[in-house]
């Protein structure tokens, strides 16, 4: 139980703005979380040594390709004696490179856990910083899915990057290796063109490069369309995975209405939509599989031919081209690291851009209405709950109470209510704090606790005596727990404090309310707000919830928004809600559609 800060927020300058959509920009920003990443330190660590078995690996592969000039040498010279101690030695190379692959691969994976530990923290620290989960809610699509963007492709994305950078920095530690290998092999070598001589230094070199090189650019362009259409897949993943958690959340209404058939159309149209951009997919996959295997095939007799011209001239043997077939081929290799990866490459780009836009959306939210004026918040020297020209905007008017000044002083029983449309929802989101938007001044009592108590009360899953401490780390005495169960009628639920359930499933609506009220008696908040809750309670359950103010919750004071109770004796006092559809109204905000703003319409506020 909070009440809402009553800090205020200084806008921030143009400079400060949160981060664009360009690649560098998002990199930069998930950047900058992970330094801050209390998993920073063991990823740097894991990296370098990671790092290190790359180098002496690479340094492993030279002495493998060295050893295939006397082996091939030795099956040239039909040496018997010599092709056996070659192939002892091999299984000598071949069992240390064994150990360090599997020491690399290890660490890969150590890292790809680490990443994905921060990086889903990072989301999760900052979708649950205060208030801030709620507004990511109400602006657009963005917040429709928070849970895929944390889980599925935060995850994805630490998968995505632990492979592809390290392939790509093991692609360029062997690159730089083999390159003068293979610039060796190919010194000295001069293309007889009728009487003139064409010498070119470490043409095998330059022919692997114009190779990979060619084989790039071509797979890049065949292949750059796959990044837009890997996001709109994750998209309609997204749509089609909402439908079917909407659809199993409300499945009671569903099945009451006989709806079922209408449900599955919507989900056959969000699964057509999934297969569509899947379709999309594959046929860009299947234009890069033509340049990727076409060049693989090639690839099969590419550094003979080019290591052929040095063979036949006599200037090295047959060992010899086999070693510079091996070094043009961890030249190949590296170098074409990108044509084997372009479709991974665009699929990070996508989901790169996908969480980026996730993260960005949560710091924008707490700062996009800046330009707005908002409800002040202030803290009484008193025990006492003011409002001061309080008013509301939303997209649909301006909610106002009907009094310029109104003050409830401690234990007082106050209603406000107004007509259907008047907001009273609006206003209990705004007195805590949720919506922000508006004019006026709240003051809230000094040192005291307020409690919210919505229309749909909320029970984190686990056991029956957690929900009932929440949101308290520390529990209660048994007996404090089950007498308050018994003064709200509850008494059945002595016997499940320790059982872990989905409450709000297991529990009738009243019961759900009846067990809030039974929280308020174990924590009793000194000031409490209620929304709609008691509307559609029925009588004996209305009674069990009012009778916990006039007997233990005697000093409380109790602000209800809505209706007059059918037992309203509680409540002595009662305050107007005004809707005002001609004042100024509040655009909705869409942090998903480019640099998100938000106006006021018909407001002379700057």
């Amino acid at each position: 139980m909070k009440k809402p800060t009553g800090k205020k927020t200084a806008p921030r300058s143009p400079a400060a703005a949160p981060e664009g959509s360009s690649i560098w920009q998002q990199f930069d920003m998930m950047r900058r979380a992970f330094v801050a990443s209390p998993v920073l330190k063991p990823i740097l660590w894991l990296t370098a040594g990671s790092f290190t078995v790359i180098v002496v690996t690479a340094i492993g592969q030279i002495i493998l390709n060295r050893w295939y000039r006397p082996f091939f040498d030795a099956i040239e010279r039909r040496d018997l004696n010599a092709f056996f101690y070659q192939l002892m030695l091999f299984l000598v190379i071949a069992g240390v490179l064994l150990v360090f692959n599997v020491t690399q691969q290890w660490l890969n994976q150590m890292v790809r856990l680490k990443l994905r530990e921060g990086l889903t923290l990072d989301l999760i620290g900052q979708w649950m910083r205060p208030r801030r989960a709620f507004r990511l809610a109400n602006a657009g699509t963005i917040g429709v899915n928070p849970d895929q963007r944390m889980q599925e492709d935060a995850g994805h994305l630490a998968d995505l990057t632990t492979s592809l950078g390290f392939g790509l920095v093991q692609s360029s530690i062997l690159l730089i290796s083999f390159v003068g290998v293979l610039w060796s092999l190919s010194s000295g070598f001069a293309f007889q063109i009728g009487d003139r001589s064409l010498e070119i230094p470490g043409y095998m070199v330059w022919a692997a490069i114009l190779y990979a090189g060619s084989a790039s650019w071509l797979s890049w362009l065949v292949g750059r369309p796959l990044i837009h259409l890997n996001g709109d897949r994750y998209a309609r993943e997204a749509d089609l995975r909402f439908s079917m958690m909407h659809a199993n959340e409300h499945i009671d209404g569903i099945s009451l209405a006989g709806g079922e058939a209408g449900e599955r159309r919507r989900l056959e149209l969000d699964l057509s939509s999934v297969l569509g951009a899947m379709r999309n997919i594959f046929r860009a996959e299947i234009n890069l599989a033509w340049v990727q295997d076409g060049y693989g095939w090639v690839t099969v007799v590419a550094p003979i031919l080019v290591a052929a011209p040095v063979y036949f001239a006599g200037n090295i043997s047959f060992g010899g081209l086999m070693m510079a077939v091996g070094a043009f081929n961890q030249v190949h290799t590296s170098l074409k690291w990108f044509v084997a990866n372009v479709s991974a490459i665009t699929d990070w780009r996508a989901t790169l851009l996908r969480v980026a836009a996730f993260r960005r959306a949560l710091i924008v939210a707490d700062t996009l209405h800046d330009k707005e004026k908002r409800i002040e918040f202030v803290e009484n020297d008193r025990a006492s709950l003011t409002f001061d020209n309080l008013e509301v905007v939303s997209p649909s008017g301006r909610t106002r109470l009907a009094e310029p000044h109104i003050e409830i002083a401690a234990g007082q029983r106050v209603i406000i209510s107004g007509d259907p449309r008047a907001g009273k929802t609006l206003l209990f989101r705004a007195l805590a704090g949720l919506w922000p938007w508006g004019s006026g001044r709240v003051g809230l009592p000094a040192d005291d606790g307020v409690a919210f108590i919505p229309r749909d009360p909320y029970f984190p899953r686990g056991r029956l005596r957690n929900a009932l401490a929440y949101p308290r780390a520390d529990g209660f005495a048994d007996s404090e727990i089950v007498a308050a169960l018994s003064k709200v009628g509850l008494d059945h639920l002595a016997a499940s404090l320790d059982r872990e359930a989905r409450w709000e499933r297991e529990l009738s609506d009243d019961d759900q309310r009846l067990l809030a009220f039974a929280r308020l008696l174990l924590q009793r908040p000194r000031w409490v707000i209620i929304d709609e809750a008691l509307e559609t309670m029925d009588s004996d359950a209305l009674k069990l919830a009012l009778s916990i103010f006039e007997t233990d919750l005697k000093e409380t004071a109790v602000v209800k928004i809505g209706r007059t109770p059918r037992n309203g004796a509680l409540f002595s006092r009662v305050i107007h809600l005004v809707k005002d559809t001609e004042g100024p109204t509040l655009k909705p905000v869409r942090l998903d559609a480019g640099v998100p703003e938000l106006e006021m319409a018909g407001s002379s506020v700057p």
